[in-house]
């Protein structure tokens, strides 16, 4: 996730010198940026179906190995249609980047103690944002912005390549059940997809995921040009502020995913713990993202923007918790691509939309204005609606996953003396 997010910030990092070195408009880098979310959604879509019949270990090295083959286009000839074809196919890699290590990690913790595993996976994106921004900012100072897709590229390959050496499968796989644990649910025990992405729960995480997902490709894309055109900063200082925004974020991610562990291991539904939170981190940072542009005062202002962008990342891991609650673990992997490729389809009309804005408004201090307004609507309603439509237990409870029967059980099929009978969990 490191490698992941350090690849997409890249591109926002360089966003001023690569207007100015291609003479490209507001308008046509937003065009580009959002580029890299056209085959994002539907890639991640279409190997969530193959990760049941995958391992994940192959799964993700081949995608490491496309994330630096994807940086070489525009290192050999820097172009809009070169710059445009590495998002593309970068996009198309990294789609199912976060849905498949987050499936992957899971088959390695119990459900009872995926808080933290989820929090220091996701955090890697926080990382990945906190170690690019001052990198990346040096290289393009140094020897100019095409060497910072050199250096990813590099850095995408050495990490496939450890990751093909010491990457495996945990024993909470769905070929079989972890070792002194229950057993696991066989190939058998599966739901129509319809039922399980109309429940509740799976609705409610997508929708949070979206909302975070909004803030996350503004921020991607636009906050570092924002940090420098609009409030003067250099390129070092925008750099230090993106850092320390993720720093944040990482800070957040680690700490209040402990706290939902604490939480449900004294008893706290999964509703509250990890739904009604998700949905609330979304609507507190739509509420900065709303009053950060009417704020003048530099210390609230980068205060509120910190809030903003960082607070709403707090539901990536919690949106995964949730969902895995809901669904068999045979048909895991699938609904994580699907949530995954519908929560993050802001990717693709985001920056498009904010270049189109910003050209389009009366000043670009107005045209930011709008769309920072835009982003903080869309965001509230996606965190009121998560918070209103969770509800993991109910859902399992519905779908025959969290009585000890076998889906497709009735409440009324007697319980076995011994696991493994026809309707025993």
């Amino acid at each position: 996730m490191v490698v992941n997010f350090a690849d997409k910030s890249a591109l926002g990092l360089a966003a001023v010198p690569v207007m100015a070195d291609l003479h490209i408009s507001n308008s046509t880098y937003g065009l580009v940026s959002s580029s890299f979310s056209l085959l994002f959604s539907l890639s991640g879509l279409v190997v969530g179906f193959f990760s049941s019949r995958l391992s994940s270990r192959l799964l993700l090295f081949v995608m490491g190995l496309l994330w630096a083959v994807a940086q070489l286009p525009v290192v050999v000839v820097a172009t809009v249609p070169t710059l445009v074809a590495g998002r593309l196919l970068l996009g198309a890699a990294e789609g199912p980047a976060a849905s498949m290590s987050m499936h992957a990690l899971y088959k390695w913790f119990p459900p009872e103690r995926r808080g933290l595993p989820s929090a220091l996976q996701i955090g890697g994106a926080a990382l990945g944002t906190l170690v690019a921004a001052p990198v990346v900012t040096w290289l393009i100072s140094a020897f100019g912005w095409r060497s910072a897709f050199a250096a990813l590229g590099v850095a995408g390959a050495v990490w496939s390549l450890l990751w093909w050496k010491g990457g495996h499968d945990g024993p909470y796989d769905d070929a079989g059940p972890p070792p002194h644990g229950p057993a696991a649910p066989q190939a058998s025990d599966r739901l129509p997809y319809r039922k399980l992405l109309l429940s509740g729960t799976v609705l409610g995480s997508i929708s949070s995921a979206f909302g975070a997902s909004w803030a996350l490709s503004l921020s991607q894309a636009w906050l570092a040009p924002y940090l420098r055109t609009q409030l003067g900063m250099s390129a070092g200082t925008a750099a230090t502020t993106i850092s320390a925004v993720s720093a944040f974020s990482l800070v957040l991610l680690l700490t209040v995913s402990l706290f939902v562990d604490r939480l449900k291991s004294r008893g706290m539904s999964s509703r509250w713990a990890c739904g009604g939170l998700q949905g609330a981190v979304v609507c507190v940072a739509a509420v900065a993202m709303a009053g950060f542009p009417l704020t003048h005062a530099p210390g609230p202002r980068v205060l509120l923007i910190a809030v903003a962008f960082a607070v709403a990342s707090v539901a990536v891991p919690l949106h995964y918790m949730t969902t895995a609650e809901a669904v068999p673990a045979s048909q895991r992997g699938a609904v994580f691509g699907i949530v995954a490729a519908t929560g993050t389809l802001p990717g693709l009309v985001v920056p498009a939309v904010t270049g189109h804005l910003i050209d389009a408004g009366p000043t670009q201090q107005e045209g930011y204005r709008t769309a920072f307004l835009l982003a903080a609507g869309v965001m509230f309603v996606a965190g009121a609606v998560a918070i209103a439509a969770i509800r993991p237990e109910h859902d399992a409870r519905r779908l025959g996953l969290a009585t000890g029967r076998r889906p497709g059980c009735s409440p009324t099929s007697p319980k076995c003396p011994e696991p493994g009978g026809t309707c025993c969990g």
